[in-house]
């Protein structure tokens, strides 16, 4: 008889209901999908990114749609740590799934004020911390120079008793590198990719569609990327957890990432054209996993044959 499949997956401290999470930057804040989405079967919520002082983000227009995804500058508009304790917090409280904050600074002190402040709040499990934004000044520093990495991580890891997982840019010469570095400061998971910097243009006006000129790709162009980078990060640091992001639109991709070592997925783009496969996936993994006589998606992880 088969073994029953359970979707539960371990993420550093965090125990997850499925391995699917909504990505950062593409969910607010998890209460605005929940007429629409049934947040039980989401591992976790990845909120927008936060920084110490609130940001306006970057001028306008700041998305542009490609064949195959989207690129944007939205420059991590968020409302600031104080307005998020106070506001949002108590929205965070309600939702019946786990809460992971995405933080961004422009320093280690700006990365530590956020991680300590948020230490003490029960409506947040974990922290992913953003090295690898490529539309903000300075965006990607820690996700580039794997010493600045390591740094940052070391001084984070004092700051929490929570999840500590770092996201990881594509946009560098040497992925396993960073992801090591990562590690060896303290980050308990990964999470990778972060968007690759694209751009278009207005052929007509000579403009780039987008007032920052460049702008993160995503969609389903960047996920052969992502799996090379999470197979890479994967071998570079074994054992430790590995989340893959980039251009899920179906269970088929999702597979790929658990094959080369991912031990759970974020769904981003996809979010905005079709947000019932937050919905759909946990079942449709479950029936998978079972007709492929798998009793839990470590099973799976891994499991690439060269």
């Amino acid at each position: 008889m088969s073994p029953m499949p359970n979707l539960a997956t371990q993420l550093g401290p965090l125990t997850l209901s499925t391995p699917f999470l909504a990505a950062s930057g593409t969910f607010g804040y998890g209460s605005e999908y929940a007429p629409i989405v049934d947040l039980s079967k989401v591992g976790a919520v990845v909120t927008k990114s936060l920084s110490v002082k609130p940001r306006e983000g970057n001028p306008t227009p700041r998305i542009w749609e490609t064949p195959a995804g989207m690129l944007n500058a939205i420059g991590l508009e968020n409302c600031g740590l104080q307005s998020f304790i106070d506001h949002r917090v108590p929205e965070l409280a309600g939702l019946p799934t786990k809460v992971l904050v995405n933080v961004v600074g422009d320093s280690v002190d700006d990365y530590a004020t956020i991680c300590s402040a948020l230490d003490k709040i029960d409506a947040v499990d974990g922290f992913e911390i953003n090295i690898s934004c490529p539309n903000v000044k300075h965006g990607t520093r820690f996700a580039s120079d794997p010493k600045d990495c390591e740094r940052l991580m070391k001084a984070l890891a004092p700051t929490t008793k929570k999840l500590l997982m770092a996201k990881l840019s594509p946009n560098v010469t040497d992925l396993a590198e960073i992801a090591r570095a990562a590690v060896e400061g303290g980050a308990q998971a990964l999470s990778l990719i972060n968007t690759l910097i694209g751009m278009a243009v207005d052929v007509k006006t000579r403009r780039p569609r987008i007032a920052n000129v460049t702008g993160g790709l995503s969609g389903p162009a960047v996920r052969p990327v992502a799996v090379r980078c999470v197979w890479q990060a994967a071998k570079a640091c074994p054992g430790t957890p590995i989340v893959g992001i980039g251009g899920i639109r179906s269970l088929g991709d999702a597979l790929e990432f658990f094959v080369v070592g991912a031990c759970a997925v974020q769904v981003g783009t996809t979010n905005y054209l079709d947000p019932d496969l937050l919905n759909r996936l946990p079942g449709e993994f479950d029936a998978w996993l079972a007709q492929e006589n798998l009793g839990a998606p470590s099973h799976l992880t891994g499991s690439l044959k060269l």
